[in-house]
């Protein structure tokens, strides 16, 4: 998973990670910033769970969130495609 991309697009995923995670406040999000390292720790505060089972959460929602890795990359490309066209 390419979490350079969510960290870019951070601000419409996080509404979704916040479902999934729903202890997590804005402000924990916003300090999580896309960086996947800091949403495992912020699960393990959270939820009270070990790094193992947070870094399987985390795994389960990227598996189940296909779509957003996917979104996230295609606009990373035309974004990059429009820059080479300016």
């Amino acid at each position: 998973m390419n979490w350079d991309r969510i960290e870019s697009d951070w601000t419409r995923i996080k509404v979704k990670v916040q479902r999934q995670w729903n202890k997590l406040t804005d402000a924990h999000l916003d300090g999580i910033a896309g960086k996947r390292e800091h949403l495992v720790g912020g699960i393990q505060e959270h939820y009270r769970v070990g790094q193992t089972e947070a870094e399987r959460q985390v795994k389960d929602w990227e598996d189940s969130n296909q779509d957003i890795f996917a979104e996230t990359a295609a606009a990373a490309r035309k974004h990059k495609g429009d820059l080479k066209g300016a």
